[in-house]
């Protein structure tokens, strides 16, 4: 655990407590343009998802962690590998922290935190994001974290009555 485990929090699998506080988030519609979610997630559907978070990255091809306050355990956000491919070593990075959580630095040493297990337990070789352009604390959040702009996809997203660019950003292994 001590990979996980940063100043102010800490990364952990999912747990059945976990529900609540998934049902919140996933559900919040203020978060639905950058997760692509188009429609609420249920309580039955979410339960599942934990009930199979314990599969194998190697099997399922992503990972979701709790993002967990060290001082008393609470739960504040997740962060996620999705699109993992062994073969070339790399995965997607997303990063969602309660809207309570915001502004404190947690999401910083969170992803911190993510980049080192990724790199150093599960021999990633690179990281990418792909954050909307107009997302300036996300963009801000990985630059900080040494990701670069590799990209930009025009008009990539539908949102709010217009189309929007989406930048695409890697962080190399050195």
């Amino acid at each position: 655990m001590k990979a996980l485990l940063g100043k102010s929090v800490y990364l952990r699998a999912l747990e059945p407590e976990d529900l609540a506080f998934l049902f919140e988030n996933e559900n919040n519609e203020e978060f639905w343009n950058v997760s692509n979610t188009q429609k609420p997630f249920s309580k039955f559907t979410l339960k599942k998802y934990i009930e199979n978070a314990h599969l194998d990255i190697y099997e399922i091809k992503q990972l979701r962690l709790i993002i967990a306050l060290t001082k008393n355990d609470e739960p504040i956000g997740m962060i996620d590998l999705y699109d993992y491919d062994p073969k070339h070593k790399r995965a997607g990075v997303g990063i969602l922290i309660s809207k309570s959580f915001q502004g404190y630095g947690f999401a910083s040493e969170a992803l911190q935190l993510l980049i080192k297990y990724a790199f150093n337990q599960l021999d990633i070789y690179q990281l990418f994001a792909c954050i909307g352009s107009d997302n300036i604390k996300s963009i801000k959040l990985f630059e900080t974290a040494q990701f670069k702009v590799s990209g930009i996809k025009k008009d990539w997203n539908f949102n709010k009555g217009k189309f929007h660019d989406e930048l695409f950003l890697q962080l190399i292994s050195i």
